[in-house]
């Protein structure tokens, strides 16, 4: 055999393994650190892609609660959060009794549920009327996917939920509790889109408070955003993005003054965040009106710590409980040597009244109020810690919240990628926005969808909703004598709820293009590395509009039968409360 040959055999080797790795080498990068994010960044590497995953913050984790010891729903409710907890064999002790349903703080005395039946049953009966209603309300939404399918169904979205609850006649602790809860969980009443909340609690009906309260995962969510990062090969922190550029080859990612290149790109932050950044080709009018117009649920978190609980024992306080003294959610921890601490979530309007407070200042205002109650509070209060997420600017609030219209305008408009970016967040899924479950779900969707990408699928664009017509016949079915009017009015003579305008016309996002099939490569190239840092000129400073409303949600919503990544299945019996503050809310 002749040395020629051999070597015109090895070189003919030595192209097809260069072929084939470089086949191999498909690069992404991952904008945003937080649950989301990392979730796509593992997906994707797992499938063979060399990712890098940028976070403009110091840490990862995002917008994960507070709280160390959370309580999470069990597979029934949240399938993919239990997925990731026994991938990585996090621990978790199953939840007691007695933090499986919401308790009530009332005037300063605790109630269980039970308790509440039985020494304030006008309360109780109360909150059971209007459960039953909202119940109703739900079963009138037949697919969670798709909640304004008819006219009659499209109205609710103009109308706000405050509006809804004042034809409810509730007695005033229970409608204070009542308020209390929805703020919580989502924003003000006044601020949320009647649809969404009727859509949301669908998507619940069915799912008992115990079910989202079945284990405690120890160490709360911080402990799984740091089992993702364990996993992933190349994170680059205080890296924050000013611009992404697209064309026929690739994507370019500026942070600061280096850019990365790669083939496709996950962006996994909140809306606010994503108005910083500028993109070439720019996003449609449409998506452009959402980062600004969709509204955000307000929330702050003050942790206090004591050094021995300051309530008495009896009473056992632990879980979500709900106060009619304008204290906010509050979340007891369990007893760290001896000690106690209390998570508090001020949301909706309460939070933002605080926000002229300074954090000493916001932390003695809680005090003072719980010191009201438990005069014990002072003596024992050691410390307090804060987070802001309502004035953060990479966040603007806690999470998504739908004000009314809005459905109308922009629902499911971040499902779909555009040309060569995918969306993530907890903003981005229609089933469990604002909870750990629904950030999982869109780190998974999104990987999926960079894969499709790569495949050459192409996604179709957004299509604007002819608004305008459906609202007109959502009036003439709201002014017919029916269900729906006996739900939340219709009565002249009662107060009509805000008009909300219709959207003027957007213009449509292009079609996605197909990815560009690989151009064959010569033999001799080198593989290309992970979304390799090359400098880059610092990117031109482009004006932005204002960020619309504040966004932040700390709650594990029900998770209906299937959670992965693609299209989710409507649930199968939708939940009628949404998720507890147990789940935190998170990007």
């Amino acid at each position: 055999m002749s040395v020629g040959w051999l070597r015109a055999c090895a070189l003919v080797m030595l192209g097809l393994f260069s072929v084939s790795a470089l086949a191999k080498d498909k690069t992404a990068i991952v904008i945003g650190g937080g649950v989301s994010g990392l979730t796509a960044a593992y997906e994707l590497q797992n499938k063979g892609w060399q990712v890098t995953l940028l976070e403009a913050k110091p840490t990862l984790g995002g917008r994960s609660g507070m709280a160390t010891s959370e309580w999470i729903g069990n597979d029934k409710t949240q399938p993919v959060l239990n997925k990731y907890v026994s991938t990585f064999k996090l621990s978790t002790t199953p939840a007691p009794e007695f933090v499986r349903t919401p308790g009530y703080l009332i005037d300063g005395v605790y109630y269980t549920a039970a308790d509440l039946a039985t020494k304030e049953p006008a309360t109780a009966e109360a909150l059971k009327r209007y459960e039953k209603t909202l119940d109703d309300l739900a079963r009138s939404i037949d697919d969670p996917q798709n909640p304004a399918a008819t006219s009659t169904l499209h109205a609710l979205d103009q109308i706000n939920v405050s509006s809804w609850l004042d034809k409810q006649n509730l007695p005033a602790t229970a409608r204070q509790l009542v308020n209390q809860q929805i703020r919580t969980r989502y924003d003000e009443p006044s601020r949320l889109s009647l649809l969404y909340y009727a859509q949301q609690s669908r998507v619940y009906r069915g799912v008992s408070d115990r079910d989202l309260r079945a284990s405690r995962l120890v160490g709360g969510s911080p402990v799984l955003a740091q089992a993702f990062v364990k996993q992933l090969k190349t994170i680059k922190t205080s890296s924050p993005v000013s611009a992404i550029t697209q064309d026929k080859d690739g994507v370019t990612v500026k942070a600061g003054s280096v850019g990365y290149q790669a083939d496709y790109v996950v962006l996994a932050v909140p809306l606010r965040a994503l108005n910083k950044i500028q993109m070439t080709p720019a996003l449609d009018a449409q998506h452009l009106a959402a980062i600004k117009g969709t509204n955000y649920g307000w929330r702050d978190q003050i942790m206090l710590k004591f050094k021995t609980p300051v309530w008495e024992s009896k009473a056992r306080m632990s879980g979500e409980i709900y106060s009619n003294t304008g204290l906010g959610m509050l979340w007891v921890e369990p007893a760290l040597k001896g000690g106690a601490n209390v998570v508090i979530n001020l949301s909706g309007d309460n939070a933002r009244v605080m926000q002229a407070f300074g954090d000493k200042q916001m932390a003695d205002q809680v005090l003072i109020r719980l010191h009201t109650f438990y005069p014990q509070a002072r003596g024992s209060f050691t410390g307090y810690e804060i987070r802001r997420y309502s004035t953060d600017p990479s966040m603007g609030g806690a999470y998504l919240a739908f004000g009314p219209g809005q459905i109308s305008k922009y629902w499911r408009l971040w499902e779909r990628p555009i040309q060569r970016v995918a969306f993530a967040g907890e903003h981005t899924d229609t089933l469990y926005p604002g909870t750990l479950e629904g950030a999982l779900r869109t780190g998974q969707r999104a990987a999926s969808q960079v894969e499709d990408l790569a495949a050459g699928k192409s996604f179709e664009p957004a299509k604007a909703v002819p608004v305008a017509a459906a609202a007109a016949a959502g009036a003439v079915a709201a002014k017919k004598g029916n269900f729906f009017t006996n739900l939340f009015g219709g009565s002249d003579d009662e107060k009509k709820p805000e008009p909300v305008k219709a959207p003027e016309p957007v213009a449509q996002a292009p079609a996605a293009a197909p990815a560009p099939a690989p151009a064959p490569t010569p033999a001799a190239v080198e593989a290309p590395k992970p979304a390799a840092p090359v400098k880059a000129e610092p990117a031109k400073k482009v004006p932005t509009k204002a960020a619309a409303k504040p966004a932040a949600k700390t709650e594990a919503k029900k998770a209906p039968a299937k959670a992965p990544a693609k299209k989710a299945e409507p649930a199968k019996k939708p939940a009628a409360k949404p998720a507890t503050t147990t789940e935190t809310k998170v990007q």
